[in-house]
């Protein structure tokens, strides 16, 4: 099948992170974050020991082994939008084996070095794959867009207001990567959200922190930072996913979107949004066997504020040796506060 072919009957479109989704809707289909599907699930380990057991090594990304497994046990899944560049290397593994499968696989690449030619090209190529013109996908990036700028107000609640927990800020955020693929209802409940929240009162005080790196397999680590008398106001990865630019060049906006360039863009945004939030320590979340660990080490020596570095491997939830690591680095910062 040539990559013009492209059956546009598709119900399900699977995402392995975020991509212009607005080609996608404009197309008349539905995206669907495998990630979030995966973590999601009641049986997330079933999940890694299924992909296991079709071969995936032990000493891989407990990630793409959950993609991978979730794909396949979507039925009603057409094709997956593979990111071969910007992303993770693994994921070209991830995008063969579920080619030999049977699977239909769209790719779409970031540039390295954020150059607007080359992001254009790989737009119009997506969309023409997806059976439009990328011209189509203005009306989808409008509606989008203001659900997202509703999305900014979660954010802003969360630092500003004091009324929206760590972890409500990171599903909020997170699930903008596909609008839960129904941008209606998912906006209808955005709404309802907005209401609740700004009719609470403050939260109690919180040691405030902030939270980098890809999101994490163990979401259970936001309560356990509020049981430890922390609160995380600052979702880096999570907030770019909501796309929060204020532009109307669809281009433009996906050029905008740090995660998948350099890390150096990404400690520009960073340290904006530190001297914004005035987080007294950051978390720094690193997934096993992930290449994104190294930049742990350029990551330390651009920002001068504490930072607490955690892995983890296949759990989705907090082993005792991270819980007392977290617990250590929040009673030293509250120490310093003194």
């Amino acid at each position: 099948m040539t990559p013009s072919a492209i059956i546009i009957t598709m119900a399900k479109i699977g995402i392995t992170t975020t991509v212009p989704i607005e080609v996608i809707y404009a197309a008349g289909q539905e995206p669907v974050d495998l990630n979030n599907v995966f973590v999601a699930s009641d049986d997330n380990r079933e999940l890694l020991e299924a992909a296991e057991l079709a071969g995936f090594p032990r000493n891989f990304c407990s990630w793409i082994k959950g993609i991978y497994s979730t794909a396949r046990r979507m039925e009603d899944l057409e094709a997956v939008v593979a990111v071969t560049q910007g992303d993770c290397s693994n994921t070209h593994a991830l995008m063969e084996t579920l080619q030999m499968e049977g699977m239909e696989v769209i790719p779409f690449a970031y540039p390295y070095e954020r150059d607007y030619g080359l992001l254009h090209h790989q737009m119009v190529s997506f969309a023409t794959r997806m059976g439009i013109e990328l011209s189509d996908a203005a009306q989808a990036m409008a509606r989008l867009d203001r659900i997202r700028r509703k999305a900014a107000e979660v954010d802003r609640l969360t630092w500003e207001a004091g009324v929206i927990t760590g972890l409500e800020n990171h599903i909020w955020q997170i699930s903008c990567s596909d609008m839960e693929g129904n941008p209606d209802l998912f906006e209808e409940h955005l709404d309802l959200f907005l209401v609740e929240a700004r009719n609470r009162e403050t939260l109690p005080d919180a040691l405030p922190l902030g939270y980098v790196g890809v999101p994490p397999i163990a979401p259970g680590l936001y309560g356990y930072l509020e049981e430890l008398g922390a609160r995380v106001v600052y979702n880096e990865t999570q907030r770019q996913f909501s796309l929060p630019f204020d532009t109307t060049d669809l281009v433009e906006k996906y050029r905008l979107y740090s995660y998948p360039y350099s890390i150096f863009y990404r400690i520009e945004d960073i340290k904006r949004e530190i001297e914004r939030r005035r987080p007294a320590g950051l978390i720094h979340y690193v997934q096993s066997f992930c290449f994104r660990q190294v930049e742990d080490i350029i990551l330390r020596r651009s920002l001068n504020i504490p930072i607490l570095t955690i892995e983890l491997d296949n759990s989705t939830s907090l082993d005792a040796r991270t819980k007392m690591r977290m617990e250590n680095f929040v009673s030293m910062l509250k120490g310093s506060a003194r």
